[in-house]
């Protein structure tokens, strides 16, 4: 058996020595491969140049390093009958729920405000609301947003969600499919989009939709850049009708030193770090999927490409 790597950055000798310490039996090859093609049969990437998986003719499954696939879905010479499978691990989860969570309470708390005050040398409280006055909503119900939900209920938030299909969680108020949206909107204080990038889902961050919200909104954007129309977020943010946006994912990235995201007082940015995969942890359920697969069982997480999650 053999595995080929291809992470973004320079991790390649991580997830090697994790792979060699849990799974010695694997071979491990690091990208960019210049051996026989036919000798891969697993390949683990983030990125991957499009049309590169289609060399592997052998290839049994592909294992995306972070949970979006999109990255794979984009690729028109993906190998058709080959297994993709997402990454659900804990410590990917964790880190997500801890990043919505941290934002959430940055914009329930004011902290923009109080960042322009600091700048501004003004000393000057804020009247605060309290958390069961506001509802957080969540767009997206799947494994992340519903433990970031869960967490999220500590603090006395109101909590709602709203997904593709009908939901049912504990003490959050469920709407699902185009006519449950503006309902959920409508009621969403801070709204925290962890959806999949699909045709349905690309520019949902619209216009239309922060109008939908209460007057004073703040929109955390977690999911995929190309679900936010970035023009229509400013207009928002100029005219008041959304307080702040945090923002982890962007169209282009490396956001362009030209971008005005950078420069606006309403936004706060971090380089799509919500949630980074470990390898130390994350390769247990790399392990697990591939001893599944080799022990004649069914590989879990698998994605259908043609619904984008």
């Amino acid at each position: 058996m053999a595995l080929l790597i291809k992470t973004d950055i320079d991790r390649g000798n991580a997830w090697t020595e994790a792979l060699n310490a849990h799974y010695p039996e694997l071979k491990t090859y690091t990208w960019p491969y210049d051996g026989d093609p036919a000798k891969i049969d697993y390949a683990l990437v983030w990125q991957p140049p499009k049309g590169e998986l289609k060399r592997y003719p052998n290839l049994r499954a592909i294992f995306s390093v972070g949970a979006g696939i999109d990255h794979l879905a984009s690729d028109p010479e993906l190998p058709p009958n080959v297994p993709v499978v997402r990454m659900v691990e804990p410590g990917l989860t964790a880190g997500m729920t801890q990043y919505v969570v941290l934002s959430v309470l940055n914009h329930h708390r004011f902290m923009l405000d109080y960042a322009a005050q600091r700048r501004a040398k003004v000393w000057e409280e804020i009247p605060q609301i309290a958390a069961e006055a506001r509802q957080v909503g969540m767009l997206g119900l799947g494994v992340l947003g519903r433990d970031a939900l869960e967490k999220l209920r500590a603090f006395d938030f109101k909590l709602a969600g709203w997904s593709r299909s009908p939901k049912s969680i504990t003490g959050v108020t469920c709407f699902h499919g185009p006519a449950g949206l503006d309902e959920f909107l409508a009621g969403t204080d801070i709204l925290v989009c962890l959806l999949p990038l699909t045709a349905e889902t690309a520019d949902l961050l619209n216009r239309d939709l922060f109008a939908k919200l209460p007057a004073g909104a703040a929109v955390i954007n977690v999911g995929r850049g190309g679900q936010l129309v970035e023009e229509d977020l400013i207009e928002a943010l100029d005219s008041g009708q959304l307080s702040g946006a945090t923002l982890d994912v962007f169209r282009q990235e490396p956001l362009p030193e030209d971008h005005p995201f950078w420069e606006h007082p309403r936004v706060f940015m971090t380089p799509h770090i919500a949630s980074m995969t470990i390898p130390s942890s994350a390769v247990r359920a790399v392990v697990a999927n591939i001893q599944r697969l080799e022990a004649g069982e069914a590989l879990q997480h698998v994605v259908d490409l043609k619904r984008g999650y």
